[in-house]
């Protein structure tokens, strides 16, 4: 005989909202019998301010996580969400929070991390980096899920909050309006192939048209269709049907990233232009690039502003990618070092170089960053500046290379890009109390609005 469960107390009383977490989480205390502040409780869909009772999802002896039940008090920023898929998709989980107060979230947790983890405070803060709250993400992996064989169930689309379900979504709302109007369709063309249970994910990539395209505005749009098991000609016919149809590219991708090959058209040249430099960046659909074209192209105007560069100065660019900012800085400065963990990056990156005509400013390294000596950066060469942009990871091991290396070798201002408030505000710990750099500005870039992720930008100077 097996016992039941012991049944999660569902309800409790009603409890004030204090913060938000970085999931935008809403964070509540319960009082102890002594009426001191005791257990946390993380409520999924309250906001800071507001009153609500919410149902228990996960237990623990300090801490519980739960979910909304109702609300007594809305919060003043409180709005109602435009996606139909908020709160079971998890890809965003701003939307029921006003958009200006989302932006004002993310500059409190970067200036708390900075100083709860860094013990710092910047000299000023910049004013936040942001563009369209909407239609915004021009790249992305959407998954497949075959729900049911009999039932003829396939959904397309991001993952449930917390889950390896995908959600039941017919449009989202963050990503391109064509990619979104594709939702549905592509049910029904994953639905119609011989292997409709071994096509895992779909990615997406965005880019410009070439100048030589009759209208420079209109978007490309490029589709990568993992597949595990070889598609029959059936399956091709109907994967050159819907390319036609919808007037975009299908890529194929049999294994890895590296082996994703255009299928229709047999070529496709994707691209993004930053116009204030006169630069285009081609770019394969695998590639990492920012997903954000409009306050990317506002976040490296402001990086190089915020570098200060001089036409007789050598800058290094570290994690370079493909080259989003080396090429820009290459238009200003005497010469540019890009470096960069990835080999095929590095590759595309000297190739973009190329396109641009600007090889001769240009060098590039592939170097694992994450194991940076002193002798590495010796090797790099002296630099008046550097840029960082690395992924949640940090820099950390940069920054500690730079306390064996004399000062006179220490480029004398940095432009750190961030990604995670948390690994900065460790590394500005590192070049301002065991180096003699100064946390000079600091500021938020809302690259993906209505979600808790949060990047940053920061100058040190020496």
């Amino acid at each position: 005989m097996t016992r039941s469960p012991k049944p999660i107390q569902t309800a409790f009383p009603i409890v004030s909202v204090e913060a938000l977490d970085l999931e935008a989480q809403g964070i509540a205390r319960l009082a102890d019998e002594e009426g001191q502040s005791g257990k946390v409780i993380f409520i999924r869909g309250a906001l800071p301010t507001e009153q609500v009772t919410y149902t228990v999802t996960r237990e623990k002896a300090r801490f519980a996580k739960a979910k909304l039940k109702d609300i007594y008090k809305a919060a003043v920023f409180r709005t109602t969400p435009k996606c139909k898929a908020f709160g079971i998709c998890g890809g965003c989980s701003m939307q029921h929070l006003d958009f200006a107060a989302q932006i004002a979230i993310k500059q409190r947790v970067l200036e708390d991390d900075l100083w709860h983890i860094g013990r710092l405070k910047p000299e000023e803060i910049l004013r936040p980096i942001a563009g369209p709250a909407w239609n915004y993400r021009h790249r992305g992996r959407l998954s497949v899920i075959d729900r049911s064989i009999k039932k003829g169930t396939v959904l397309v689309g991001f993952h449930e909050h917390n889950s390896s379900y995908v959600a039941d979504m017919s449009a989202c709302e963050v990503i391109p309006e064509k990619i979104s109007a594709l939702l549905v369709p592509l049910r029904e063309l994953v639905g119609s192939l011989s292997i409709r249970d071994r096509v895992p994910q779909i990615e997406f990539a965005v880019g410009d048209c070439p100048k030589a395209s009759a209208d420079t505005t209109k978007k490309q749009i490029a589709l990568v269709i993992r597949h595990l098991l070889p598609l029959t000609k059936a399956d091709l016919d109907k994967l050159e049907d819907f390319a036609k149809d919808h007037e975009l590219g299908i890529w194929l991708q049999a294994g890895g990233p590296e082996t994703a090959k255009p299928f229709y058209p047999s070529e496709q040249q994707l691209l993004y232009r930053l116009p204030e430099f006169g630069i285009e960046m081609p770019f394969l659909p695998t590639d990492f690039t920012q997903v954000n074209h409009a306050v990317n192209q506002v976040l490296i105007s402001k990086a190089l502003s915020l570098l200060e560069v001089n036409p007789t100065e050598r800058i290094i660019d570290l994690f370079c990618g493909i080259g989003n900012f080396t090429l820009p800085i290459a238009t200003q400065a005497r010469e540019v070092l890009g470096i960069e963990g990835s080999a095929t990056l590095t590759k595309r990156a000297m190739q973009n170089a190329k396109h641009n005509r600007l090889e001769h400013k240009t060098s590039f390294k592939e170097s694992n960053l994450f194991e940076t000596t002193a002798k590495d950066i010796a090797q790099w060469g002296k630099a008046d500046k550097w840029l960082i942009d690395p992924p949640r990871e940090g820099a950390m091991e940069i920054c500690k290379a730079l306390r064996d290396l004399p000062k006179d070798q220490h480029p004398k201002r940095i432009v750190y890009v961030s990604c995670n408030p948390k690994t900065l505000a460790r590394d500005a710990a590192i070049l301002t109390h065991e180096l003699d750099y100064r946390l000079t500005k600091a500021g938020i870039i809302n690259m993906f609005p209505h979600t808790s992720h949060i990047e940053s930008i920061a100058v040190f100077e020496r």
